[in-house]
């Protein structure tokens, strides 16, 4: 598929402004990209000087009662008092808009910088936000979103990268070997029965705040799945000390709001590992979209595979070992 013919390659900025105006907005300047791939996501501003976000879905990704439940779930949760981007509605109600066959959504812009994972009062404000997520989380359940699946969402990821032409003859029988390896350990893994609405992709890009004050934001991977979900994100530290900093913080600041299982820290390092799989999948997947070759051009260098096979092998290793988040 060349540049011409991808859907996005259609999205310049007369078209994203032509879409938010139709909804009734004046937009007296160009829109301004967002660092997403994923989707499309750009900053704009109206003739009253307020900031939006508007987001553009990817075409053929979710249905329209998976993206419903995402914009349902953030009216609920700013309802509840939770600080988050809920989508704007129209008079009708909708938060689901379409333009030119482009899907998308309009939501208020939050300022603010991504936390620092080695400062104990941003830890705890993250922990007590996510707490605060998760009570109204568990309240009900989605209908359509997808609920974790670790063993059949690995499988996926390694047939994707599988299937691609990326892999040297070298590299294919090593990705063959650790991969199913993996994907066995995750399946005699017990994962928790308890599951709730989590946001999803709690990485450090999807939170902003100011000082001791943060908020979720983008909850596109919103999901069905335990708790840990959303904090094993937070996890990073090597050191004994930090680690013991780290999970002291997020999970008091958690426990604000409500309990928190801590036999789920036994699925950090799991969960670590599919994401180093869904991640790499998800490149080769998103080849053929003009921005992922030139936003990640490495994925075309054989050092790249050949770095992943050695992280992949290292978290292998982290499975067969003492969960070294249990405290």
């Amino acid at each position: 598929m060349t540049d011409a013919i991808h859907p996005f390659a259609r999205l310049e900025p007369a078209r994203v402004v032509a879409a938010v105006e139709s909804l009734g907005f004046w937009l007296p300047g160009e829109p301004f990209a967002l660092n997403s791939y994923e989707n499309r996501v750009y900053l704009v501003h109206d003739d009253e000087r307020r900031r939006w976000v508007v987001k553009f879905y990817r075409p053929g990704r979710w249905t329209d009662a998976q993206i419903q439940e995402e914009h349902d779930f953030l009216a609920e949760l700013e309802a509840a008092g939770v600080t988050v981007a809920a989508p704007w509605r129209d008079d009708a109600g909708a938060s689901l808009h379409r333009h030119d066959d482009f899907r998308f959504a309009l939501f208020p812009h939050l300022p603010g910088q991504a936390p620092e994972l080695d400062n104990p009062e941003h830890l705890f404000a993250l922990g007590e936000t996510i707490g605060a997520v998760h009570v109204v989380g568990e309240r009900r359940a989605f209908v359509h979103r997808r609920q974790l699946a670790p063993r059949a969402m690995a499988e996926e990821a390694a047939e994707t990268v599988l299937a691609s032409c990326w892999l040297t003859d070298h590299q294919r029988p090593a990705y063959e070997r650790i991969s199913r390896g993996l994907i066995e350990a995750l399946g005699t893994r017990d994962w928790p029965a308890r599951e709730l609405r989590v946001q999803g992709d709690c990485h450090l890009g999807n939170m902003l705040g100011r000082d001791e004050h943060f908020a979720l934001v983008d909850f596109d991977d919103c999901l069905m799945a335990p708790a840990v979900q959303d904090l094993w994100m937070l996890l990073t530290a090597e050191d004994e000390g930090e680690r013991q900093m780290q999970l002291s913080e997020v999970i008091e600041g958690y426990e604000q709001h409500r309990d928190f299982d801590r036999g789920e820290l036994a699925l950090v390092e799991p969960l670590r590992a599919l994401r180093l799989m869904r991640h790499s999948a998800w490149l080769v997947a998103r080849w053929e979209d003009p921005a992922f070759p030139q936003a990640f051009p490495w994925l075309a260098d054989a050092g790249y595979w050949d770095a992943h096979l050695r992280e992949l092998e290292q978290q292998r290793v982290m499975l067969d070992g003492t969960a070294r988040w249990l405290s």
